[in-house]
């Protein structure tokens, strides 16, 4: 069955379009969008217009991708932003009625274990995806969901990167991993500096500090230079990072594998056990988000 996610991540909306069969998933196109939709929302409670319009203009962006590509069935997963805001629920309700998206809003819990089965860890291995507003650790049967992430950290602390990493310690639960896999946006862009082929690639303990205390150095603007840098990840990178080196150091992991088979790779699971569609009423709040 062919399917498309959709993730509105607190930084990022991204889409995967994939075949899935007996389990598998197999990639035919995957692209992402920083949006910000959770600018503000630490401190507001709430989601504000200009993401709002940010991340539709994409929505209607992918929408036209994936029905060019023939997907059948599209789940739209929402993470932490939308859960932390109370008009959360009502902006879930706006994309399913403009765009057809089936809409679930994850917990904590189960963006973690969505991301688990993305990824499909050996035993032993932890998962890390550091999200825009929040954390996920996966490590066999355990999983948590922890409010850090590279946006909310920026806009709390700024680039103070001791606080970022004092407070990603306090958060950090006791556990004993013999490895990691790190998924998502941080993990990614750090890994790219080194290769173009960020997928498997090992980055080391010692060359994650590296790459923070560089990116510490720099303002914003010339971290935008940066070869093989995403302009728009320049202003939040450094939270990011620091949360990276805490995990790692907190962990004693000398490096940690990337992936870029993420949280993406279980919503489109997901997607393809969905009912087929059906025609319906406008969901509610399809009015009333903004």
């Amino acid at each position: 069955m062919r399917v498309a996610a959709v993730d509105l991540g607190t930084n990022t909306t991204r889409l995967l379009v994939a075949d899935v069969a007996d389990g598998r998933v197999e990639e035919l196109h995957r692209e992402s969008r920083i949006t910000r939709l959770g600018e503000g929302v630490d401190e507001r409670g709430r989601l504000l217009p200009l993401p709002i319009a940010r991340v539709r203009n994409v929505l209607a962006d992918y929408r036209r991708t994936l029905e060019s590509l023939g997907a059948e069935r599209t789940l739209a997963a929402a993470t932490s932003a939308v859960r932390d805001a109370e008009n959360g629920e009502a902006f879930l309700g706006e994309v399913e009625w403009s765009y057809g998206f089936v809409t679930q809003l994850l917990s904590g819990d189960e963006e973690a274990e969505l991301t688990r089965r993305g990824v499909d860890p050996p035993p032993g291995t932890l998962v890390l995806d550091i999200g825009g507003g929040s954390t996920e650790l996966v490590l066999d049967d355990f999983h948590v969901s922890l409010p850090m992430g590279s946006v909310r950290f920026t806009e709390r602390y700024d680039e103070d990167v001791e606080r970022c990493s004092a407070e990603a310690r306090a958060l950090l639960p006791q556990l004993s991993p013999r490895a990691a896999i790190g998924v998502a946006g941080t993990v990614t862009q750090l890994a790219a500096f080194d290769t173009e082929n960020v997928h498997g690639y090992e980055l080391s303990r010692a060359r994650a500090r590296e790459q923070l205390e560089r990116l510490a150095g720099m303002s914003v603007a010339e971290r935008r230079g940066l070869p093989r840098m995403e302009p728009e990840r320049a202003p939040v990178i450094l939270a990011g990072a620091a949360i990276l080196v805490a995990v790692l150091d907190a962990y004693a992991l000398d490096a940690i594998e990337v992936s870029e088979h993420d949280l993406l790779d279980g919503v489109a699971l997901a997607a393809a056990e969905l009912p087929e569609p059906v025609e319906g009423d406008a969901p509610p709040g399809a009015y009333t988000c903004c």
